[in-house]
């Protein structure tokens, strides 16, 4: 029976080697709601596990036919590694969007803030009339987060 405790002891402290590093810190939760190219226009980026991205852009359109209504475009395919983020959308209209670059910090001082995270990088606008010619417009872009009401206090009564 002693020697049976011993050899556990043994096993259980091997397993309790020092010098073994912690748990890897999980990413930095990069999931909520950033500006899009107008006022009231905006990405939902959600970040799955294993880097999986899902989310989508939703704007104002600009053809005869919707123009001024909001569209949402799902993201076709996404992805995050480390912080760099790439996504594609469905085409809605003839028209989808590509975004490759970085999420950063930002100027919001705490999570949650405006703008404390930003997405830069290329915006790639691609649009295929009624006679099947793409067009594609890229530009450099930064989205800022928005605000979140996370640690918001409930309104006091009087």
């Amino acid at each position: 029976m002693v020697m049976v405790l011993l050899v556990l002891s043994a096993s259980w402290l091997a397993g309790q080697n020092p010098s073994t590093p912690p748990p890897a810190k999980a990413s930095e939760d990069y999931s909520g709601m950033y500006a899009f190219l107008q006022d009231g226009e905006f990405v939902q980026v959600t970040v799955e596990d294993e880097g999986r991205l899902t989310g989508f852009v939703s704007r104002y359109g600009d053809l005869e036919s919707d123009k001024g209504q909001f569209l949402d475009q799902f993201f076709k395919q996404g992805k995050l590694d480390g912080n760099k983020i790439s996504f594609t959308t469905d085409t809605v209209h003839g028209v989808w969007f590509e975004f490759k670059g970085t999420i950063e910090r930002g100027e919001g001082k705490n999570p949650g803030d405006e703008a404390y995270y930003v997405l830069k990088g290329t915006l790639t606008h691609n649009e295929t009339d009624a006679n099947k010619k793409t067009t594609s417009k890229s530009r450099e872009v930064a989205f800022k987060s928005f605000p979140q009401d996370a640690g918001a206090e409930p309104a006091k009564r009087d």
